[in-house]
């Protein structure tokens, strides 16, 4: 305004006729803005679609990640229920089966699970499935003796052996006293020796009747006992170093 003033004094014109007259910018209004913004857009969108510019692409749907595992879910579910039904399936045919058919198969198949080992340690042989072999080697020159109860006893610096093979189930006493020693042959028959001045193997070794199990210094006797079912025998003879049932 000051520079209207200004130029109109420089024309000598009385500044009371002067009138300034200031124009108002006009402002525009939001929607107009937003209309002439969508057909900017529109009419960019026209022009790439007549260029058939790569870089246009129609929006597309989104694929939702959760999806995937929503059906992996589903799945793991469906797998654990067709396992619980096989196993309900299975006890109930072993139940029925163990009712209707005690002999079948898998009645048989299921007891030896939990027997089959029980029934192979099992050894019912007896004494006379045996053959005795003699308890001291032939160069040692030791008196054997055999009592009417059938004990079997000698005196002599030697090694000792079993009278057949076996596992040795117990050692007991010591150096001093004379050691005793339980063979177990089979469930039924064992033997014990007594009075030995030392012992090789330890408790629940597998004994040979070929190897010297033990050693006598001469100083007491060994004697040597068979047991079937806890009661001694005395149904062998002895010859020439020899031992048989008799």
């Amino acid at each position: 305004m000051n520079e209207e003033l200004n130029y109109a004094e420089m024309l000598e014109i009385p500044v009371e006729t002067v009138t300034v007259k200031r124009k108002e910018r006009k402002r525009r209004s939001a929607p107009q803005d937003a209309e002439l913004s969508n057909k900017l857009v529109e009419q960019v969108n026209d022009r790439m679609e007549e260029a058939d510019d790569p870089a246009y692409a129609e929006s597309k749907e989104i694929e939702r990640a959760g999806k995937p595992v929503e059906k992996k879910g589903k799945f793991a579910r469906r797998l654990i229920i067709g396992e619980f039904v096989a196993v309900v399936a299975l006890c109930l045919t072993i139940f029925l089966t163990n009712i209707f058919m005690s002999n079948s198969a898998i009645n048989t198949f299921v007891r030896g699970l939990f027997q089959g080992q029980t029934a192979a340690a099992a050894d019912e042989r007896t004494y006379t499935d045996f053959k005795l072999s003699p308890v001291v080697n032939e160069y040692t020159d030791a008196e054997i003796t055999v009592s009417d109860t059938g004990v079997l006893s000698f005196t002599a610096k030697c090694s000792v052996y079993a009278p057949c093979e076996g596992t040795l189930a117990s050692v007991n006493g010591d150096a001093e006293t004379g050691m005793t020693i339980e063979l177990k042959h089979s469930d039924s028959f064992s033997t014990i020796i007594s009075g030995l001045d030392a012992v090789y193997y330890g408790e629940g070794q597998s004994i040979k009747n070929n190897v010297p199990l033990g050693y006598s210094d001469g100083e007491g006797s060994v004697r040597v006992m068979f047991y079937s079912n806890g009661s001694l025998l005395n149904c062998y003879t002895l010859g020439e170093g020899e031992i048989a049932w008799s």
